[in-house]
């Protein structure tokens, strides 16, 4: 059986309040449409419980809501930052790892007159492809570099408790985090036997399908709330030829 939550259970109690105390009036005074101060005092007292519930739990729900709202509002214009300092650059190198990248650049391929089913669709392809890297040592080495510039940057972001209130965020931090340990660990990477290789292809195979998944989601956020900024990401999409961001249209 579900259990009531908090909210329902105060409301109960005071509604059940409220009864007992015109109960409690029309017993003690009744109820004969005279007006004196028992009948005031009642009357207020009988409101008291209604206005804490109005308050408590109404009120309180919309405040909870706007503040809910701005805080989303801050969490995507720091993925936003995130993809233009770093996850633009990393995605960019791991499409150039992937083998099938033609595929999935012809899905990823986003157009302004996008509906919630071309994104649906989008990342249907994202969960089935992301297993198709196969990067090469200067690959290795040139991911590990980006991740120990951007080491600051990414704890700084860390930090930020905003950043991290989406779980899809959370997932893909940890797959950096993990990788950049893994990547750290090794010395040269053209000694690594083909069992190493592969377990570290694994490792940032997650990060690419995770960074994917934010990416376009996050393109998805901008075309309905910031078509500007929507389209200058669209102009440096990794999922690009070439990063363009001059307007030719």
């Amino acid at each position: 059986m579900k259990k009531f939550s908090w909210e329902m259970k105060l409301s109960l109690c005071l509604i059940a309040a409220t009864i007992i105390i015109y109960t409690l009036k029309f017993l003690i005074i009744g109820d004969d449409g005279t007006s004196n101060t028992a009948t005031y005092i009642f009357n207020a007292l009988g409101f008291l419980p209604l206005n804490v519930l109005l308050v408590t739990l109404i009120l309180n729900s919309l405040l909870s809501m706007r503040a809910k709202k701005e805080q989303q509002e801050k969490m995507k214009m720091i993925v936003g930052l995130f993809f233009s300092e770093f996850g633009s650059k990393l995605l960019r190198i791991f499409v150039r790892c992937d083998t099938a990248s033609n595929n999935l650049k012809s899905v990823m391929n986003v157009q302004k007159s996008w509906t919630r089913k071309e994104y649906a669709n989008a990342r249907e392809v994202i969960e089935n492809h992301c297993s198709r890297l196969q990067p090469e040592t200067d690959d290795f080495e040139e991911i590990r570099e980006l991740l120990r510039v951007n080491h600051e940057f990414l704890l700084r972001l860390v930090e930020n408790p905003v950043f991290l209130e989406h779980g899809k965020i959370t997932e893909l931090m940890q797959a950096l985090f993990h990788l950049s340990e893994e990547l750290d660990g090794r010395g040269e990477f053209a000694n690594l036997p083909k069992s190493d290789i592969g377990h570290l292809t694994g490792d940032i195979s997650r990060v690419y399908c995770s960074l994917c998944d934010v990416w376009i989601s996050h393109m998805e956020y901008l075309a309905e709330h910031y078509p500007y900024l929507f389209s200058l990401s669209l102009r440096k999409s990794p999922f690009a030829e070439k990063e363009d961001v001059i307007v030719r249209e």
